[in-house]
């Protein structure tokens, strides 16, 4: 647009901007009028800021204009910033001039619509300002975790999404016709990164990964942003220090660049700064001890669940490490535990108050033999993974790896209810739109 820059609305709030002369553009929020006089609240991307116009100032057909702006319409305004302790943070802008860019239909979210509602509707409904919010969130969670992998020398890596091999397992797996051919829809980055990490040694990759799980519950959905990282030379617990570290670095910068939101989303800035190392840790012996103990009906072999993992870290401030696995419960590639072979390198990171898994970890296998076995415990043709055995051929490391989902963290984070508030578009057995 031609004329002056516009300000944002920021600008309104910094120290020397009172008797200043502003030019803001951005979205309705809220408004009504009275005597004469219309309030309005301004949002862009920096903020929201209350704005008065007086009819006397505007003029009366302007005023008629401004004032049938919708909720979410889109205007220009031009003014000067004063103090007012009635307004929003003390400070207001006093139009001298509004131009409606679009009025904008009667907004159709409110307060009192139901999930499946605003679901419907998600392409509107993220721009409440509880949304708002949990997404900037977001972006710093996402932004922090590169700072913390670039500190720790990690290079990030672009893995495929599209692949001719069910990673986890072809029944959680999206199959679609690849040219005629069977293709699946990536579970995990892992077989990738443990491929690119042989001439980089620490790689890491942000992806999207799909689970075709018919699971209804307040933690899955079918497609969420995974961080996974390999790292060579690696054990247990160099990989759960590495871990710990990355959790305490993730969660402190946040607190340190999102305090308001996070405050206005129920998590106190202060806890997300508190976390130290080392994390309890518990060995899945010993879990399934201690949930016996609490009446939960569990045995050696049993795969804990929700419930489980809930018993076990609702009274904890502290992420929990839940590890050593049953074999059979665990992934083919996971290395399996010297000091017993019924076990597995393997860690869960149990997030605190019972928000139940958000990190997998494991060392992974170097032996082909104990690979292939697996695989075939699995009824699952080694074939399939000749490229994936062929890097135990060409200089064969130990080496550790982990994924971690970035909503699951959020939700945990931001203590949001459900994990589909974590994420725009969520994708869920039942819904795949908008």
């Amino acid at each position: 647009m031609s004329g002056p820059a516009f300000d944002p609305v920021a600008r309104a709030f910094q120290p020397d901007a009172v008797g200043q002369s502003v030019r803001l553009h951005g979205w309705v929020l809220r408004s009504r009028s009275s005597g004469g006089i219309l309030f309005l609240v301004l949002r862009d991307r920096t903020g929201a800021v209350q704005v008065t116009a007086r009819k006397d100032a505007l003029g009366d057909a302007a005023f008629a204009a401004a004032e049938h702006v919708q909720n979410e319409g889109s205007v220009e305004i031009e003014g000067a910033v004063a103090d007012d302790p009635r307004a929003p943070q003390g400070r207001e802008v006093r139009a001298r001039a509004i131009t409606v860019l679009d009025a904008g239909l009667p907004f159709p979210i409110g307060s009192d619509q139901t999930e499946e509602f605003l679901l419907d509707r998600r392409h509107l409904a993220i721009r409440t300002q509880e949304n708002v919010a949990i997404f900037r969130v977001k972006a710093e969670v996402l932004r922090a975790f590169r700072a913390f992998m670039e500190a720790e020398d990690v290079l990030e890596m672009t893995p495929p999404i599209l692949s001719g091999n069910a990673a986890e397992g072809g029944a959680e797996a999206f199959q679609i016709d690849y040219f005629g051919r069977p293709g699946y829809l990536g579970q995990t980055a892992q077989l990738y990164l443990e491929a690119l990490l042989f001439p980089n040694e620490r790689v890491y990759a942000i992806t999207p990964s799909f689970r075709a799980e018919k699971s209804r519950t307040p933690r899955h959905i079918t497609e969420f942003q995974h961080l996974e990282a390999e790292l060579a030379w690696c054990d247990l617990d160099g990989l759960l220090a590495f871990i710990e570290r990355m959790w305490i670095s993730v969660c402190r910068s946040v607190a340190d660049t999102r305090p308001k939101e996070l405050a206005e989303l129920g998590r106190p800035p202060e806890e997300l700064r508190a976390f130290t190392a080392p994390f309890p840790r518990i060995r899945y012996a010993e879990a399934i001890e201690r949930l016996a103990r609490q009446g939960l009906p569990v045995a050696w072999g049993s795969d804990l669940g929700a419930a489980e993992e809930r018993a076990l870290t609702l009274e904890s401030a502290a992420p929990v490490f839940l590890t050593h696995f049953p074999r059979e419960l665990k992934a083919f590639y996971m290395l399996r535990s010297t000091d017993d072979p019924r076990t597995v390198e393997a860690a869960d990171l149990l997030g605190p108050e019972g928000y139940g898994e958000i990190v997998g970890a494991s060392c992974r296998e170097t032996n082909i033999d104990h690979l292939v076995e697996r695989l075939r415990e699995m009824h699952v043709d080694p074939a399939g993974y000749e490229w994936y055995l062929d890097l135990r051929r060409h200089g064969n490391v130990p080496h550790a790896g982990f994924g971690i989902g970035i909503e699951r963290l959020m939700r945990w984070m931001l203590r949001r209810t459900h994990i589909r508030e974590t994420t725009p578009f969520p994708r869920t057995p039942s819904r795949h739109t908008p």
